[in-house]
């Protein structure tokens, strides 16, 4: 599915607005939690807020600082 939406002013600020199929396939409504995470090739994937989710992305975040040298290297 490709969905195209326009990056709008919102104020001082820049936003996107999700059309209608974009919330229906995320299952979220106004006011839900969304999580925008780094993806391979400058794009970003966008999650909606699950049990867990937030806790387990900051989990994760600690564990690649914390061992950043390390999976450098195997990354090699």
């Amino acid at each position: 599915m490709i969905i195209e939406t326009k990056v709008r002013r919102i104020g001082n600020s820049l936003g996107i607005v999700l059309p209608k199929e974009a919330l229906n396939a995320l299952k979220v409504e106004e006011g839900s939690m969304i999580y925008l995470t780094e993806a391979p090739d400058h794009s970003l994937r966008v999650t909606a807020d699950r049990k867990g989710f937030g806790e387990r992305v900051a989990i994760a975040e600690d564990l690649m600082r914390r061992y950043r040298n390390a999976l450098k290297e195997l990354a090699k």
